[in-house]
């Protein structure tokens, strides 16, 4: 068995689906315009720069929906899947997902992304394992806008990847190949700890990288 592992924002999909939630809090308005807008495009631009706070962006971007009643936030989820992340699925990444699960190879989205955000986006391409961001919740189920545990971003993700294999009784070392798909030098820890990484849909900085390291590039996108 293969271990698949697959960046969601930039590689699966052809958008941040973080920061089109926050477009989409916007649209329904559960967000001041101008000022969520302002400091969410400002939070994107510190993520692309690799300088992102990530406990800072998690209060900011939870916070016009984290105090709403739970019918509320199950209904906004359902509209951002059907409005904006259905239609952002692109053939070609459902035939990379569709191929490695034919193959019997292990499957696992592994995204910085809050799991509220993706783990609907990621049963859209049939995957049942999603290592995301996990945000704290009080005694009564609701979020605080803290993370909890070790955020999947960065080092977080070759740790929390670590730590979903251990929790099977397994470790990187028992597949024959390890393959990780991303788009973002964010990721470069968990490419450079698999024996196959694939930069996919990559940006300039990271495709300057898989150049002078021989990677694969693999362009899902037009």
């Amino acid at each position: 068995m293969r271990l698949a592992l697959f960046d969601l924002d930039g590689t699966l999909l052809p958008i941040d689906s973080d920061h089109a939630f926050g477009e989409f809090l916007i649209a329904i308005g559960w967000a001041d315009a101008d000022d969520y807008r302002r400091r969410n495009d400002a939070f994107y631009e510190q993520y692309k720069a690799e300088r992102l706070d990530i406990d800072a962006y998690v209060d900011f971007c939870t916070a016009p929906w984290r105090d709403r009643p739970a019918h509320e936030l199950t209904a906004a989820q359902a509209r951002f899947v059907d409005e904006v992340a259905r239609p952002a699925l692109r053939e070609g990444a459902l035939d990379l997902v569709r191929r490695h699960r034919e193959a019997g190879d292990l499957l696992a989205v592994v995204t910085a992304t809050n799991e509220f955000v993706t783990r609907p986006i990621a049963r859209l391409f049939g995957i049942d394992t999603l290592i995301a961001t996990e945000l704290e919740r009080d005694g009564e189920g609701r979020v605080t806008g803290a993370i909890r545990g070790t955020p999947s971003f960065r080092e977080g993700k070759t740790a929390r990847v670590h730590d979903w294999l251990r929790s099977q009784g397994r470790g990187l070392d028992d597949f024959g190949s390890q393959v990780f798909y991303s788009d973002s030098t964010n990721d470069l820890p968990l490419l450079e700890h698999v024996s196959h990484p694939v930069a996919t849909n990559p940006g300039p900085a990271l495709e300057a990288v898989a150049v002078e390291r021989g990677w694969p590039i693999l362009r899902l996108f037009a």
